[in-house]
């Protein structure tokens, strides 16, 4: 074991290649479906959206897929990036529990998304997109990709949920400094986004719905604009996957093995960018540690949410897929983690969870900002409240350490910082933040409009 508190690779330890959970996961991947014909979807269907080669990820089996030069040379702007032992907050918390961290927050746009933004990017320009649409929650997708287009010269188009838009208009200037053009959702640029608007006038959006204009724009431009998606599908988890291969590396220089890795969960992709790598540790190698993803009770997908098939989409136009889902119509309550407010989850991530290799708790909204004013004032980040989910679920474990006596390592992906995110701590600090569980209820009433797909036996 180290006396360290920072662990740094080199550039010459940055991942080669990306790790693919499809090719170890004991669970075959459920077919993805045509929303109009609840058939599998056929390349063709897919290209309207994306690249080739990225539809070729989405379906690959092998267990490594290389990472181009060009995106590794622009991946050392911020990679590797660091793991630090939280070892100030071990002290407040008087833990034998020895806690670390990943640091996404060191990406130039503050948090793992440009892990994936830039991939896309680069596989659309080589394919010869000229412009791309997408959808973001809290913006920091939206910002990674934005920074993304401008490296390869791209133009793009954001939807952004209309809450987030007006709650963090700091990531709307981010986006728009790197030339992207940014549009509170529901809008009126779209069909769908009109249909909205006119019987939701105050409609304060959600992610469903600023995917279903993201991806109008795209599927009616002629082939002009190419999709972008920051989380939930295969090839975005998979770009992901350096966060987790450089935590190895790291927790090997540390002398240490975790016991626990924790993340986030809103689509999946920093979850799964930390856990994959350790997953496969579990699955090939005989590594016994818990993977714990945490979302609000607000948006509960794993934990109230419902196995099953549904569309990617609020209006029925994205795949279907097999998932734990609150219903494609969920429109969340105003939250702060806008990250963390879609109605799905990624499809691999829901089949490991329901085969029991992966946890999921949910955390009230009051508790979890509580965590990251304690992490904040030990270790001096200020944590996206998205990540201060993972920094609620590790101090509870810490605490569980605590009163059981026993040592318990801990690692968690802190997946962004929120120095955008203020008006949130704002809100907190005054008082104003209410916690708030979604009714399972709700969730019964939603499944009664998913799509009836019959799958042979």
């Amino acid at each position: 074991m180290s006396d360290q508190t920072r662990f740094l690779l080199n550039e010459s330890d940055l991942p080669k290649t990306w790790y693919n959970i499809l090719a170890d996961s004991p669970v075959p991947p459920a077919p993805v479906l045509n929303p109009q014909t609840l058939e599998p979807v056929t390349p063709d269907f897919l290209s309207v959206l994306f690249p080739m080669e990225l539809i070729m990820q989405e379906i690959s089996g092998d267990r490594f897929i290389d990472i181009p030069d060009e995106v590794r040379e622009i991946y050392k702007l911020w990679r590797p990036t660091p793991l630090i032992r939280a070892r100030r907050l071990e002290k407040a918390l008087g833990t034998p529990a020895h806690i670390y961290f990943k640091y996404e927050g060191a990406s130039p746009s503050g948090s793992h998304k440009p892990n994936t933004a830039v991939a896309q990017a680069f596989y659309n320009k080589a394919a010869g997109t000229k412009a791309l649409t997408t959808e973001t929650g809290a913006g920091q997708w939206g910002s990674a990709l934005s920074m993304a287009c401008k490296f390869f010269d791209l133009d793009l188009e954001v939807y952004m949920v209309k809450v987030s838009y007006k709650q963090k208009p700091y990531r709307r200037i981010l986006m728009e400094t790197f030339g992207a053009q940014v549009f509170a959702s529901p809008t009126e640029r779209t069909n769908y986004g009109r249909s909205v608007l006119a019987e939701h006038p105050d409609s304060p959006g959600s992610l469903g719905i600023a995917i279903s204009e993201a991806v109008e724009v795209a599927a009616t431009s002629g082939g002009a604009k190419k999709y972008s998606l920051g989380s939930v599908l295969n090839h975005v988890l998979l770009h992901q996957t350096v966060i987790g291969e450089e935590a190895l590396k790291q927790m090997d220089l540390a002398g240490e093995y975790p016991d626990v890795v924790v993340g986030c969960v809103g689509g999946g992709s920093n979850f799964a960018g930390i856990a994959y790598p350790f997953l496969r540790e579990n699955l090939k190698n005989g590594q016994r540690t818990r993977l714990l993803a945490v979302e609000p009770t607000a948006t509960p997908t794993l934990t109230k949410g419902i196995y099953t098939f549904d569309y990617g989409d609020t209006a029925k136009m994205a795949p279907v897929v097999k998932m734990h889902t609150l219903g494609h119509g969920f429109v969340p309550p105003s939250i702060h983690a806008g990250g963390l407010r879609y109605h799905g989850m990624a499809p691999s991530l829901c089949a490991l969870f329901d085969a029991g290799l992966i946890e999921a708790i949910a955390v009230k909204q009051r508790p979890t900002f509580d965590a990251a004013i304690q992490f904040a004032h030990a270790e001096g980040i200020i944590p996206a409240p998205e990540s201060a989910h993972a920094v609620r679920a590790a101090i509870d474990e810490a605490l569980d350490a605590k009163a059981k006596g026993e040592k318990r390592v801990i690692l968690f992906n802190l997946s962004g910082h929120g120095h955008f995110d203020l008006t949130a701590y704002e809100a907190y600090l005054g008082g104003q933040l209410e916690d708030f569980e979604y009714p399972a209820k709700a969730v019964e009433a939603a499944m009664q409009d998913l799509p009836q797909v019959e799958m042979p036996a």
